[in-house]
């Protein structure tokens, strides 16, 4: 079936639909991840946006129900060079079309991606349109110019928990699949498929949270309560949290004052660590101001240097969104900084307990360079425990 890409500034890409009948609307975004669609396509930062692959070849290792990064895909659209119908993987449960169709995702393939993704390059990141239904060009370009955009749209409240909820869950094992904690474990006695008994109690705020987030914050020994975005400040303290986890999100993070106003409340009272949108709130709570980039950082391929030690990082990343370097000023120091384009990658406060990370060092897909920062969180608890 026939399926268009119309840009709000009139561009047009036409290529052969996949996934469901329909349309999807939302911003036009590239990822570089040469793997890992399934967790591109189930995590919650990706709210609002259709995804754009540079990879040309995507489906080949269909989907199964262990790689997904939260309870649903939240793409509004996917878009492809070329799909392959027949997943070629000893995991696979279905193909990427019978699992696009079941949710709802429309998909477009066979349209010149490196032609789009030099496009949005040149142009920015814009309001798009997937659609199977109509073959009327200007109706389609007028529906995209009509979308409201990101800026100043809270998307965390579409995304995040409703309620309060324990997670359990560590890392996958080969043979084994996702370790489970063990309660009666001592913490130096571990079963095979199980972690030990946690030694921190980690309050989670939900702005879009990645499962591999909580499992590597499981793995590193934290008991995890993960809480709604709109939870009170109070209410997280009141649970006596080791420390408080800022997650990834969507969208915006001036359009989610909520946040920045309970975090604040947080500060100098715990130890905080902010992955992404976290990061953000957390520059925005501390006094800095954040604006939209160009065309984000998506993908699995960014280098990141950390002015500490001078090393360098390959990250993942999805963000549309940074931190304005120059609106920093007295306790707060930039530890890390995006070698492509110098952006802001990382915070921390000269003198008390708190640390921030825009890129995503949980990967899941992506490089493990920076899943070391789970342990310095733990590190920073234990250090101000009962201080």
């Amino acid at each position: 079936m026939k399926a268009i890409l119309a840009l709000a500034d009139g561009r047009i890409f036409e290529g052969t639909s996949f996934g469901a009948e329909g349309e999807g609307i939302g911003e036009v975004v590239f990822n570089t991840s040469m793997t890992g669609y399934q967790e591109i396509l189930t995590d919650p930062s990706y709210e609002g946006q259709l995804v754009a692959m540079t990879y040309p070849e995507i489906g080949n290792v269909g989907v199964n129900p262990e790689d997904v990064e939260s309870r649903k895909p939240f793409v509004n659209g996917f878009i492809v060079k070329n799909y392959t119908a027949q997943p070629s993987n000893w995991r696979a449960a279905q193909s990427l079309h019978e699992y696009m169709k079941a949710q709802g995702i429309v998909g477009i393939q066979g349209i010149d991606t490196r032609s789009l993704v030099r496009y949005l390059r040149d142009h920015g990141s814009q309001e798009g349109i997937i659609s199977t239904l109509t073959d009327n060009v200007d109706e389609l370009i007028a529906k995209a110019a009509a979308s409201p955009g990101m800026v100043g749209k809270d998307l965390v409240r579409e995304v995040s928990c409703d309620e309060a909820y324990d997670w359990n869950q560590g890392m996958w094992q080969l043979g084994g699949g996702y370790k489970t904690r063990d309660p009666a474990a001592a913490p130096k006695r571990k079963r095979k498929g199980t972690f030990a008994s946690p030694a921190f109690f980690v309050a989670a705020y939900d702005y879009g949270i990645k499962y591999n987030i909580l499992r590597n914050l499981c793995e590193v020994g934290c008991c995890v309560k993960v809480v709604p975005a709109t939870m009170p400040a109070e209410d997280v303290l009141a649970m006596n949290p080791d420390g408080i986890f800022l997650s990834n999100g969507p969208g915006d993070p001036d359009a989610v004052p909520y946040a920045k106003e309970n975090v604040r409340k947080l500060i100098g009272k715990k130890p905080v660590f902010g992955i992404c949108l976290g990061h953000q709130i957390l520059g925005l709570a501390l006094g800095g101001k954040t604006y939209k980039l160009k065309f984000g950082h998506h993908g699995g391929n960014q280098p990141v240097m950390d002015l500490i030690t001078r090393k360098v990082e390959i990250t993942s990343q999805n963000h549309g969104f940074a931190v304005d370097a120059d609106s920093l000023k007295g306790a707060v120091e930039v530890t890390h900084l995006n070698l492509n384009d110098n952006t802001v990658e990382g915070l921390a406060h000269r003198e008390l307990p708190i640390f921030s990370v825009q890129y995503h060092p949980e990967s899941s897909p992506g490089p493990h360079d920076a899943n070391y920062l789970f342990k310095r969180f733990t590190d920073m608890m234990g250090k101000h425990r009962g201080s």
